[in-house]
């Protein structure tokens, strides 16, 4: 039987199968980390502002916050980023872990807002390089036909992550939303679990080592390759080569792409608990006697169950149609579905039956990036390319969150504030006009 007649889960060996579940567990602690704030920006705001913690100031400066931590994040994906291709996907994986476990614990510890935005910005640092290393360590491993399927699956991990951070949320939310951020530093301990489990990309160590073999060349002694040549260690700054003339291109729309999705992402969907907790503030009766963060962590786990079917529509109508009509596909859905849910006359019950529909969309498109992105560029490349790409995005999207929080500054409403800012989202099919597809290419 050839390889393209058997199913394509029996080509993937244990070790392949090992590598997914290490990036996927680091994927889904950073995307719970990075959650955990939007569950408790309004008690911690309320409490860090004390007599001023008003519904427009907790907006304003829960906003600035947001967008500080995405600058962290944008820093951090494109260092990293880089980082990994010059010491090693596996390293910089596990350093990029522990630096946002560790800051997401210590916000618990925070006296002020700038304090708070100070850890955030620290953990976002970290949250961005893991995702370059990751997704380009399971690229890399992964056979050429199960690289969508795996770059998929490896995305389920976002999904748990909300719902992991909603159930931190339901458990001790109540207690305190300190004692949810130390909760928050917990997957360090998966640092150690990949020490133990996981070797460095072989596809890196060949590239890297320039003829020595991989036995020879074990990532921990990378600088000492016996046989490697000069020019495998000496080669130009690789953040200035995605920009060379046969790179720029695919660079620059691969940007605008995940751009387009950050900047929604955290202008819509990271306000949900927010939008709910604001409107059980003004009529506490909507809630029949539960408490409001219970229905803020029923709010995000129910967003998160709509993700999970999205990012395997994602996986299979990129390889059915290509990549450029799954991304296409998700933005119009992303752009639209938000005003349906948020303008339109339902209760807060209505709302939370609807919300399945905006994760689908605003979620399941970031199942499109560890599968695209990294077919952009060629090994030596490919974490500075894909990180730059999925990152820089950030910078501009930082903007999202804040311009949330000035417009429900000025209009009081979250409503109209976030269904406002969806319509970013058809941005994406314009950019899609000057995209590359990738489908059925091998990695360079």
């Amino acid at each position: 039987m050839s390889n393209t007649a058997q199913p394509w889960w029996k080509e993937i060996e244990r070790y392949q199968w090992t590598v997914l579940l290490m990036t996927w567990l680091g994927f889904l602690f950073d995307l719970m980390d990075s959650t955990l704030y939007t569950m408790v920006m309004g008690p911690a705001l309320g409490d860090l502002l004390g007599r001023e913690g008003t519904v427009q100031n907790i907006g304003w400066y829960g906003g600035l916050i947001f967008s500080v931590f995405l600058v962290g994040w944008a820093l951090g994906g494109i260092v990293f980023g880089v980082a990994a291709d010059y010491v090693g996907r596996k390293r910089t994986l596990m350093l990029t872990i522990l630096i946002y476990a560790l800051f997401t614990g210590l916000a618990a510890t925070a006296g002020s807002w700038w304090d708070l935005g100070l850890y955030r910005f620290l953990t976002g640092l970290g949250v961005g390089g893991e995702w370059a290393a990751g997704a380009a360590l399971l690229a890399e491993t992964w056979p050429e036909r199960a690289r969508a399927k795996g770059a998929a699956i490896l995305q389920t991990s976002a999904g748990m992550g909300y719902f992991a951070a909603a159930f931190i949320y339901l458990l001790v939310g109540g207690y305190s939303w300190r004692l949810v951020f130390l909760v928050g530093a917990f997957p360090a301990v998966l640092v150690f679990i990949i020490r133990r489990t996981m070797r460095e990309s072989e596809r890196w160590l060949e590239e890297r080592c320039d003829g020595a073999t991989v036995r020879r060349c074990d990532g921990a002694r990378v600088r000492g390759c016996e046989g490697a040549s000069d020019g495998a260690r000496v080669r130009r700054f690789t953040l200035s080569q995605i920009f060379g003339r046969e790179l720029r291109r695919d660079t620059i729309v691969g940007s605008m792409l995940a751009g387009v999705a950050n900047f929604g992402f955290w202008g819509v969907s990271a306000w949900v608990p927010a939008l709910i907790q604001n409107r059980i503030a003004a009529d506490p009766s909507l809630t029949q006697g539960a408490s409001a963060s219970s229905y803020v962590s029923y709010a995000i786990m129910i967003l998160t169950l709509g993700s999970l079917p999205g990012y395997f529509v994602v996986g299979v109508v990129a390889d059915w149609w290509g990549r450029k009509a799954a991304f296409a596909l998700f933005y119009a859905g992303a752009a639209l579905s938000a005003p349906a849910i948020f303008l339109g006359p339902w209760t807060i019950d209505h709302t939370l039956v609807l919300l399945p529909l905006l994760g689908f969309f605003t979620l399941g498109i970031y199942a499109g990036f560890p599968i695209y992105l990294p077919e952009l560029y060629p090994t030596p490349l490919r974490p500075t390319g894909a990180g730059f790409c999925f990152n820089i995005g950030r910078v501009v999207s930082a903007a999202g969150p804040f311009l949330t929080g000035v417009m429900v500054l000025y209009t009081g409403s979250f409503e109209y504030a976030i269904s406002a800012l969806s319509l970013v989202y058809l941005l994406g099919p314009v950019t899609l006009i000057f995209a590359r597809e990738t489908r059925g290419q091998q990695l360079a």
